[in-house]
């Protein structure tokens, strides 16, 4: 088989961020002359783009590692990359010596220098391409994940990823355009570690709304994830409302003061909740998704409590809830007051059932509504409530055309789910 004919199979976990990167990723080997394949066991190269965010994410990495390592043919070469391999590189290529190579980001590729394209020294490279720019191809789907930044300025106290992600890298404009121009979709999806700062390393902030201004000219829909509660502005609420997409994804973590304080974070619950009564005051479809932390170290029963009311008074459309992991490096990790893993899982069973009432509650509200969905795929929708691969779906007739956007009527719900059909005048 000649060079042009090796295949490669691309494994990734972790956040949409990280698909942005296995895309840049896949890009890169096929202008280099290899074949995408989705059968592992047929593949040349087997590439595992992992996530090294808690220690649940690293456990299902080193999972997906070993059994692709069972998998691939013999003389088929495995190579780990992403988060973890950046954070933990030595360390991995030491447990793992059934792995070929661990690479951090940017892999250089080059198949006239190495074979099938991949750096498979143990010496890091010498020079590495611009994850961040790099070209991708097209999507299959209506919609894309596109990544604006990359790593984070602040210092929360949970978090390791300004460790191995670095400071805040903003893509200038004229990329990020480029690219949405050639993914050639009808929704786009931006994502970065700290969204909201966008510009601001570059000595423009509040630059996100211009930004999203320009790419509602070019494409139905635009949605943003991952916005710091600080930095959503009056200015760029009007710019969300007025591209006809009201979802608002509101990194939040907690509503108590103090707790927050501990956590090295902005605001409290009266603040969150103001926010999102204006919004609301502002257009009544308008879509919250949050996430928070259940047990980070000090938490005491009276900021569990002050939680538990937050979310029966917030009545969030949708919510993750995450059990403290004790990251490395972290502020976190010495602090004293650490919650033991019982109390932890059950705080967040508390939480969660409480959130997933109301999550039912206004999914239910919706029947008998008429909303305007963009089908993913066959039988597949989504309404601008619906994020992809986070939220729930709209199921909807089997005959509608991928990448159509329709008004459907909304007869039912399904757990996280909404049943439509075609028709009915748009409210």
């Amino acid at each position: 088989m000649s060079d042009s004919q090796h295949q490669f199979y691309l494994h990734t976990l972790g956040c949409p961020k990280n698909q942005v990167d296995s895309d840049k990723i896949s890009g890169t080997l096929v202008d280099d002359g290899l074949i995408a394949t989705d059968d592992a066991s047929s593949a040349d190269l087997v590439v595992v783009n992992t996530c090294a965010f808690i220690e649940e994410a690293r456990e299902e990495s080193i999972n997906a590692v070993l059994a692709l390592e069972r998998t691939k043919r013999p003389d088929a070469r495995l190579v780990i990359t992403g988060c973890m391999a950046e954070r933990y590189g030595d360390q991995l290529a030491d447990a793992l010596p059934e792995v070929d190579s661990v690479v951090g980001f940017g892999v250089p590729v080059n198949v006239t220098r190495k074979p099938l394209g991949l750096n498979t020294t143990a010496e890091p490279p010498t020079s590495k391409f611009d994850l961040l720019n790099l070209r991708r191809p097209a999507s299959s789907l209506p919609w894309a994940y596109v990544k604006i930044a990359e790593g984070c300025d602040r210092r929360c106290g949970f978090c390791a990823i300004p460790s191995f992600r670095g400071p805040q890298n903003s893509r200038e404009v004229d990329s990020i355009l480029r690219e949405i121009d050639e993914l050639d979709v009808r929704e786009i999806v931006l994502v970065a570690q700290d969204l909201a700062s966008y510009g601001a390393d570059r000595g423009r902030r509040g630059s996100i709304v211009s930004l999203v201004d320009e790419v509602a000219k070019r494409v139905d829909r635009v949605r943003l994830l991952y916005l710091y509660p600080s930095d959503l502005t009056d200015e760029l609420v009007t710019a969300v409302l007025s591209t006809g997409m009201p979802y608002f994804d509101l990194s939040l973590q907690h509503v108590a003061k103090a707790h927050l304080r501990r956590m090295r974070r902005w605001g409290d619950g009266q603040r969150f909740i103001d926010r999102i009564n204006q919004i609301r005051h502002e257009a009544q479809d308008a879509t919250f998704r949050s996430n928070f932390i259940v047990g980070y170290p000090g938490e005491t029963e009276d900021d569990q409590a002050e939680l538990l009311a937050w979310l029966r008074e917030a009545q969030l459309d949708w919510c993750g809830l995450f059990p403290y992991s004790r990251e490395e490096g972290t502020y976190a990790a010495d602090l004293p007051d650490q919650v033991s893993a019982e109390l932890i899982s059950e705080r967040h069973v508390e939480l969660s059932e409480l959130q997933d009432a109301i999550t039912a509650t206004r999914r239910d509200q919706l029947i008998g509504s008429t909303i305007e969905v963009l089908v993913d795929e066959p039988g597949i929708g989504r309404s601008h409530r619906e994020a992809p691969e986070i939220d729930g779906v709209v199921k909807v007739p089997q005959t509608l055309e991928p990448r159509g956007i329709y008004n459907v009527h909304v007869t039912g719900s399904d757990g996280l789910d909404l049943e439509a059909e075609l028709g009915g005048i748009r409210q």
